[in-house]
């Protein structure tokens, strides 16, 4: 064959692509369990930092085998809820949800979906409640875990995590601890209609700098788009959750 005409130039062309689409799919094929392996760990981790049982960067150093024994050694109980608070289904207690699993209920929430929203909640054997939320920061997705006391409003961690938000600024809802600690010990507002808010000063404060909100913090410095979004979405996902929270603190 001719290697100056055309034609070889078009066979050649089309084996290579063949050939490098093929090694490809089969790399990404025998890599597929290991990344779902990390991407359950990851979750399970940030689960359980927002629950108090440990920081991300000592469940990181664990490795994935230690993450989920640590976690089949403390979840208790897990299920769904629709938006009524009623339990719609027991979920599998090696069952987690994966961000594109969180954005399809978000938009079962938001009624743009194929269904009605059945949320998940992860219940610890020390009583700990562990729910998702989901939304849209500046870039990109924001998502992350809310924790709270036993039968209870009050927020116990959170843990949050993003895609692609600005490093030192909307990164910070992952990156700064101290951020994330501003949520211990506040409260959702089930029964009103703003259930949490995270506005530029946070909550108004008394003489002697006591807060006089408890559903309220501080929005980050410099990232008021970010914290827009992640307010957004914490306020729409507990929102949803709030008639199965106010049933299980009248029990």
């Amino acid at each position: 064959m001719n290697t100056n005409n055309n034609l070889y130039t078009v066979i050649y062309t089309t084996l290579i692509v063949v050939v490098v689409a093929a090694l490809l799919a089969f790399v990404s094929q025998s890599l597929k369990g290991k990344q779902e392996a990390n991407e359950k760990a990851d979750t399970i981790s940030q689960m359980l930092t927002a629950s108090g049982f440990g920081t991300k960067a000592e469940f990181q150093k664990m490795g994935n085998a230690a993450v989920l024994a640590k976690y089949a050694d403390v979840i208790g109980q897990a299920f769904t809820v629709n938006a009524k608070g009623e339990k719609v289904s027991d979920l599998d207690l090696s069952k987690v949800y994966s961000p594109s699993e969180l954005k399809r209920q978000n938009y079962n929430i938001k009624g743009t979906g194929t269904g009605e929203a059945e949320l998940p909640v992860f219940i610890f054997k020390d009583g700990t409640t562990v729910v998702p939320i989901y939304g849209a920061g500046l870039w990109g997705p924001v998502w992350g875990y809310i924790a709270f006391e036993k039968n209870s409003n009050v927020i116990k961690g959170a843990y949050f995590d993003h895609e692609s938000e600005t490093a030192g600024l909307g990164a910070k809802i992952k990156d700064d601890p101290e951020f994330q600690h501003e949520f211990n010990g506040e409260t959702a507002d089930f029964a009103g209609t703003d259930v949490f808010s995270i506005v530029k000063g946070g909550a108004p404060k008394d003489a002697n700098g006591k807060s006089l909100v408890d559903n309220k913090i501080d929005a980050i410095t410099g990232a008021t788009m970010t914290s827009q979004g992640l307010e957004a979405a914490i306020d729409t996902w507990l929102g949803t959750y709030a008639k199965y929270f106010l049933k299980t603190m009248e029990e």
